[in-house]
């Protein structure tokens, strides 16, 4: 009955999963399967000498960052999911020590916006598993922080603070800024400042009327007049080129929409994620693994992106909750089988490291974690199976 789930929704949207069928069965063994590889590395890490970051070419063991680096959430949070899915006390207590590790992070001020990196994937995860009350306040207080980059005359939170000396940008928002917004929606509601969900709305809608061309691509960055709120320039950071299409800038786009329509019911904001979606999935490879840049002028020897692709169907499947059209529902699940199917496959799952994927790109322009195991790819990819999941034990 469960199997059918999946094929029957399939069915209805008319899509390609008879090539995969990828079903309960299969969500179960990769998240066994994400479990058991993690478990294994357990004992070759120390919580002390920092977070899982990526896997170096020619290694096997996980590079790490301290607890300022934008990535230190990711691996406590995967710790929680595949918690939360196994009920393993091996993971429960490192999920526990390694969150614990994050706590400063309540302290840093202003000085990155990825706070919500930082620390809603991690602390958030263990608070909404456990309710312990010390999460609570580390996120609140680190909401407060993240406010604190809200610029009223632009819009927006400011990304990368830094930018205003190193290349002069008043004011620059960065896609991937969206996911950060979900800290704010949370505290809103859970006893911080209730304007933060105006905020958070405020920043949506002033990226949405910005970063976006009319065929629903994504801009990775707009810097923008801290005075007057007017755009300066729409550029790229990490994409090929300022009018290209970087891919995980557009499943960051896909993910925080999807997040804002479920936290505020503004139409406006499915359209978007639905619109950044479509653009999403008609323009990838058949193997439903995107490349870095979905406009390079020739991807012969260029690097798919496993966490785009990760991100992309954790955002789909999100979105899906959330939506009454029965058709889109089925197309968007069905989307996000494919790439799960994908990724659980043998080419690229990392069968030589401790990461569960391989093949993701972090930043090519910057000759950056160029094809290597990176470890957002594993947290979005374990949550997308959690979430795949959860929406089949709702359908029971």
């Amino acid at each position: 009955m469960k199997n059918l789930f999946f094929v029957l929704l399939c069915f209805l949207a008319g899509c390609k999963m008879a090539k995969n069928d990828f079903n309960h069965n299969d969500v179960v063994c990769q998240l066994d399967y994400s479990k058991s590889k993690v478990i294994d590395s357990l004992d070759k890490m120390d919580v002390n000498e920092g977070f899982p970051r990526t896997v170096k070419k020619g290694e096997s063991a996980w590079a790490t960052t301290g607890v300022g680096g934008w990535t230190s959430g990711f691996y406590p949070g995967l710790l929680w999911y595949l918690y939360e899915y196994s009920g393993d006390t091996v993971l429960l207590e490192k999920a526990q020590c390694y969150t614990a590790r994050l706590e400063p992070i309540r302290k840093l001020a202003w000085n990155t916006h990825d706070l919500g990196f930082m620390m809603y994937c991690g602390v958030g995860n263990g608070f909404r598993v456990t309710g312990k009350p010390e999460y609570k306040e580390w996120l609140l207080q680190t909401a407060d922080s993240l406010a604190l980059l809200f610029n009223p005359k632009v819009g927006t939170t400011l990304s990368w603070p830094w930018m205003k000396k190193r290349k002069g940008w008043p004011h620059n928002t960065i896609i991937d800024n969206m996911l950060n917004l979900e800290l704010l929606f949370w505290a809103s509601k859970n006893g911080g400042n209730p304007d933060y969900y105006d905020m958070a709305v405020s920043h949506a809608q002033t990226t949405l009327k910005n970063h976006f061309r009319p065929d629903n691509s994504s801009y990775h960055l707009v810097v923008y007049d801290d005075k007057t709120g007017q755009v300066l320039q729409k550029i790229t950071d990490q994409g090929f080129a300022d009018e290209s299409v970087w891919s995980r800038g557009q499943a960051w786009a896909i993910y925080g929409f999807a997040m804002c329509y479920r936290e505020t019911g503004l139409t406006e904001f499915r359209d978007a994620a639905i619109g950044m979606a479509d653009y999403f999935l008609t323009h990838l490879p058949d193997d439903y693994v995107p490349y870095w840049d979905f406009k390079l002028p020739d991807v012969n020897g260029e690097e798919r992106d496993a966490s785009a692709a990760a991100i992309a169907a954790s955002g789909l499947i999100d979105l899906v909750k959330h939506l009454e059209d029965p058709k889109l529902k089925s197309k968007y699940l069905c989307a996000a089988g494919e790439i799960l199917a994908s990724l659980s496959s043998d080419g690229y799952i990392s069968h030589n490291t401790m990461a569960i994927l391989d093949h993701s790109v972090g930043s090519k322009p910057h000759d950056s974690e160029i094809d290597v195991p990176i470890i957002y790819a594993d947290y979005y990819y374990v949550e997308a199976l959690t979430r795949m999941l959860q929406l089949e034990r709702q359908s029971d």
